[in-house]
C-alpha cells in the first residue's frame, strides 16, 4: 500500500513538473490546452479516433472509457513499466489525476479577457521625398538691425547703471514709491481743519395768533451769515468745532425795541473720547499704515533693483558666452575647411578614398549650421541685454554692436553656509516686506480691539452772544393805555385829596446795545453774555458682532502672515544652499572643462598626425575635431556659469547692491 502511494505521489510530481502532460508523450500530437489550464501542449497519434482527442483535453480518462478497444490494444502492445505497472495503467492513473487538477483549475480561475486591439494611427504623407537645394548659395553672415561696424564697449558696471536708470521695471517701482508718498500725505490730511461758510436771505410771514404779536401779519426779514471751523485732534481722538453766526434782523412787530437788530454768536465745542478711540482710532491707523506701505514700497523697490542687477549680470555673461561661442564655431569651421582641403589633396594623391572627402564636406556643413545658430544666440543675448538697459525702442543702442569688456572672474567668494544664511536673513527684502505686513496686521488688530469697546465721550461747549440795533421811537403798546389810565386816576385823586400815583420808572436800553453790526461784534467780544454746557454721550452697541468679526479676521490674518514668514525663511534657505552648491559645482566644472579642452586639443593634433602617417582614419579625425569644439564650448560655458553662480549667490544673500557698489534712491 505504501509503495502504491509512493508511486502515485511520484507520478503527481512528475505530472506537475511537466506542466500536467501525459506520461507517454509519444502517443499524442501537439494540441493547445484550454485557457484556464496551465500546461504544455499534448500529442495525439493520428490513427486514434476522436475520443483520444478528448483525452488530450480532459486528461484521457473519459476518452478511454469511450474507446476501450484502443485501450486494450495499447495494453497488449505496451510492455510493463519499470515500476511494475503496465503503461496503460500508468496513463489511466495520470489522466485521472490530471483531470482532477484541470477541473479544479477551471473552477478556481477567472478567464483573462483578450486585450482590445489598438487601431494604428494614420500619419498623412507630407513632403514625401523632399530634398533641399544643396547648390543654393549660403546667405551672408549678418545680424538683423545691428551694424557690426559700430561697436560699443560695455562694462558690467555700466550695464547695471544703465539698467537702473532706464529699466522700465525700475521706473515703475519708483512711481509706486511716489504713489505711497502721496497716500501718506492723503492720510495725514485727515487732521487738516475744515472751514465752511454759508450766507442767505430769508423772509418769514406769520399770521397774528396772539395779542402780543405786535401786528396782524408778522413779517420778519433776516440776512444770515454762518461760518464753521472744525477738525480732529491729532492726539487722544478728540474733535473740535467753532461756529460763528451773525444776523441782520428786521420785523414789523410793534413790540420790538431794536429794529433792525444785529445778533451775533460764537460757540466752541469739543468732544473727547474716554474709552473707544482714546488710544487709537481709524485716522491714526490710516497714517501708520501709510507709513508702513511707504516702507514696504521702498523694500519692494530695493528688491526689484536686486532682481534687475541679477538679470543684467546673467544677460551680460550670456552675451559674453554667445560672442565667444561664435568665435569658437568660426574657428571650428575654419579647421573643418582646412581638413577638407587636406582630404582633397590626399584623395587626389590616392592616399584616401573619395568618401573621405565627402565626410569632410559633411563636417563643414555641420559647422556652418553651428555658426549660424551661434550668431542667432548672439542676437538673442544682446537683445535681452538691450531690453534692460535701453531707454526706449528708438534708442541708438539698438543699432550698435555691444562688446563686453569684462573678463570672466574665476575668483570664488569664500563664504560658509552659516555666514550666507546670516546675510540672507539680514538683507533679503522679502523678509522686510513680511515684517512690514505683520506690523500692518498688528495695527489692524489694535484698531479692531478699540472698536469693540463701548463709546463714551465727554461733550462740552461754551458760547458767547452779542447784539446791537436801532432803538424804536414809537409808543410802547403795552404802556400806552396804562399812561392814560394813570393820568385819569391822578386827576380823581387830586379832587379827592389823595396823592397821585407816581409814574413808574422808564426802562431804558443800555447804550452799548445801541448801534450797528460792529457794535454787536464789540458786545460779543466783551463776553458779557455767554453760555456753557458739559455732558456725557454714551453709545453702546449690543453684541457688536461687526467689531468681533473684524478682530477675528485680523487675528487669523496674523497667523497666516507668520506661517508665510516661516515658509519664506525655508525658501531662502533652499536658495542659499542651492547657490552655494552651484558655486562649488561651477568651480569644479571650470577645472574639469579646462583639462578636457587641453586633452581634446592634444588628441586632435595627434589624430591629424596619425592620419598623415596612415595610422588613423578620417572618421576619427572628424570625431576629434567635433570633440574639441564641444570641449571649448564647455570650458567657456563653465566660466560664464561660474560668474552667473556668483551673481545668484549675491541675489540669494540679498547682497547684490553692496557687492556691486550700487546705491539706489527711490525718492
Amino acid at each position: 500500500m505504501l509503495s502504491t502511494f509512493d508511486f502515485v505521489l511520484r507520478l503527481c510530481r512528475s505530472t506537475l513538473r511537466k506542466g500536467f502532460a501525459f506520461p507517454d508523450l509519444r502517443v499524442f500530437k501537439s494540441e493547445a490546452m484550454p485557457r484556464g489550464i496551465r500546461g504544455v501542449a499534448s500529442k495525439q497519434k493520428e490513427s486514434f479516433p476522436d475520443s483520444q482527442s478528448l483525452s488530450a483535453v480532459c486528461g484521457g480518462a473519459v476518452a478511454r472509457l469511450l474507446g476501450r478497444a484502443s485501450f486494450r490494444r495499447d495494453l497488449a502492445i505496451r510492455p510493463p513499466s519499470r515500476s511494475g505497472y503496465s503503461p496503460a495503467v500508468m496513463r489511466t492513473i495520470g489522466g485521472l489525476i490530471f483531470l482532477f487538477v484541470a477541473i479544479s483549475s477551471l473552477f478556481g480561475q477567472t478567464p483573462t479577457p483578450a486585450p482590445a486591439s489598438i487601431p494604428d494611427m494614420k500619419v498623412p504623407a507630407v513632403a514625401v521625398d523632399f530634398r533641399a537645394d544643396a547648390t543654393r548659395p549660403m546667405p551672408p553672415l549678418a545680424r538683423v538691425g545691428v551694424d557690426t561696424a559700430e561697436q560699443q564697449p560695455l562694462m558690467l558696471r555700466e550695464a547695471i547703471a544703465l539698467a537702473l536708470r532706464n529699466n522700465k521695471d525700475i521706473e515703475i517701482a519708483r512711481d509706486i514709491v511716489k504713489i505711497a508718498e502721496f497716500d501718506l500725505l492723503t492720510a495725514r490730511g485727515t487732521y487738516d481743519p475744515r472751514f465752511s461758510a454759508q450766507t442767505y436771505f430769508e423772509r418769514i410771514k406769520n399770521p397774528a395768533t396772539s395779542v402780543l404779536s405786535g401786528a396782524s401779519t408778522v413779517q420778519t426779514d433776516d440776512v444770515t451769515a454762518t461760518t464753521r471751523f472744525e477738525g480732529l485732534a491729532p492726539r487722544y481722538g478728540g474733535s473740535y468745532r467753532v461756529d460763528f453766526s451773525s444776523i441782520r434782523l428786521t420785523s414789523n412787530s410793534a413790540f420790538n425795541v431794536l429794529n433792525p437788530s444785529y445778533p451775533t454768536a460764537l460757540t466752541f465745542s469739543y468732544t473727547q473720547p474716554l474709552w473707544r478711540g482714546l488710544r487709537f482710532d481709524l485716522p491714526r491707523r490710516q497714517i501708520e499704515v501709510a507709513k508702513k506701505n511707504l516702507s514696504l514700497t521702498d523694500a519692494q523697490f530695493r528688491q526689484r533693483a536686486i532682481e534687475v542687477i541679477t538679470n543684467v549680470q546673467r544677460s551680460y555673461w550670456d552675451l559674453v558666452f554667445a560672442l565667444r561661442n561664435l568665435q569658437i564655431q568660426r574657428d571650428s569651421l575654419t579647421d573643418s575647411r582646412s581638413q577638407l582641403a587636406h582630404n582633397r589633396r590626399m584623395v587626389a594623391e590616392g592616399s584616401l578614398a573619395p568618401i573621405d572627402e565627402v565626410a569632410a564636406q559633411n563636417q563643414v556643413a555641420t559647422f556652418e549650421q553651428a555658426e549660424f545658430m551661434a550668431l542667432e544666440e548672439v542676437n538673442r543675448a544682446e537683445n535681452n541685454l538691450k531690453n534692460m538697459i535701453a531707454e526706449n525702442r528708438t534708442a541708438k543702442i539698438w543699432s550698435l554692436s555691444l562688446i563686453p569688456t569684462d573678463q570672466a572672474d574665476l575668483t570664488l567668494p569664500h563664504v560658509s553656509l552659516d555666514d550666507a544664511m546670516a546675510l540672507a536673513m539680514q538683507n533679503r527684502q522679502e523678509l522686510k516686506q513680511s515684517d512690514l505686513a505683520r506690523e500692518i496686521n498688528l495695527l489692524d488688530q489694535k484698531l479692531y480691539r478699540e472698536l469693540s469697546k463701548p463709546e463714551i465721550d465727554v461733550v462740552g461747549s461754551y458760547g458767547m452772544v452779542g447784539n446791537a440795533g436801532t432803538q424804536v421811537t414809537g409808543t410802547n403798546p403795552l404802556s400806552a393805555n396804562n399812561d392814560l389810565l394813570r393820568a385819569r386816576v391822578n386827576e380823581l385823586s387830586v379832587l379827592s385829596g389823595l396823592q397821585p400815583i407816581p409814574v413808574p420808572p422808564t426802562v431804558t436800553i443800555p447804550q452799548n446795545l445801541l448801534g450797528g453790526y460792529f457794535q454787536s461784534l464789540s458786545n460779543l467780544g466783551t463776553n458779557n453774555f455767554n453760555n456753557f454746557r458739559v455732558g456725557v454721550a454714551v453709545n453702546l452697541p449690543l453684541r457688536n458682532r461687526t467689531a468681533e468679526g473684524q478682530l477675528g479676521h485680523s487675528l487669523v490674518e496674523g497667523k497666516r502672515i507668520a506661517t508665510q514668514r516661516e515658509q519664506l525663511e525655508q525658501l531662502i534657505q533652499v536658495e542659499v544652499r542651492n547657490a552655494l552648491q552651484s558655486l562649488s559645482t561651477s568651480e569644479a566644472r571650470v577645472r574639469s572643462a579646462a583639462i578636457a579642452r587641453s586633452t581634446a586639443e592634444q588628441q586632435y593634433e595627434s589624430e591629424k598626425r596619425k592620419l598623415d602617417a596612415g595610422q588613423s582614419t578620417v572618421f576619427l579625425v572628424l570625431e576629434r575635431q567635433t570633440a574639441l569644439a564641444v570641449a571649448r564650448g564647455n570650458e567657456l560655458r563653465a566660466q560664464t556659469d561660474l560668474n552667473k553662480a556668483i551673481a545668484e549667490l549675491q541675489r540669494a544673500t540679498g547682497n547684490s547692491l553692496t557687492a556691486n557698489n550700487v546705491t539706489v534712491t527711490a525718492r
